[in-house]
């Protein structure tokens, strides 16, 4: 099986030696997405709230050049600086994701890249 990195400028460039994603047969790894935005690199949104909506759109788009949507997410990782801000993430979260959601998994971390507050990350499968 080979390994075919997905990329797209519709979300960041890695700002690392990474890919926005990895497709291995019919799986997809998604790297973890920060509220940049694609064409200028800045940082979008103040809240975490503003920082997950971008969050998921770049994930979007990542999943999108992948050949998949969210309904092809089979788990998440959110990471947010502070557990507080879980209820206006998961807000955000939910209204991108169908039923049912994908297995999931929050975490408080002490920092994230360019000090941002929210990252997200996934694993999907590839429809044929």
């Amino acid at each position: 099986m080979s390994r075919q990195p997905i990329e797209t400028p519709d979300a960041p460039a890695a700002i690392g030696p990474y890919s926005q994603a990895i497709r291995a047969g019919d799986t997809v790894w998604l790297s973890g997405q920060i509220p940049l935005d694609p064409a200028t690199g800045q940082i979008v949104g103040a809240t975490a709230a503003e920082q997950a909506e971008q969050c998921m759109k770049n994930l979007g788009a990542v999943l999108t050049a992948a050949g998949c949507g969210f309904e092809h997410l089979a788990r998440c990782t959110l990471f947010l600086t502070d557990l507080r801000d879980f209820a206006a993430v998961n807000a955000v979260y939910a209204r991108y994701m169908p039923d049912p959601p994908p297995a999931r998994a929050c975490v408080e971390v002490s920092r994230l890249p360019r000090d941002v507050k929210v990252e997200i990350d996934g694993v999907a499968w590839r429809p044929r």
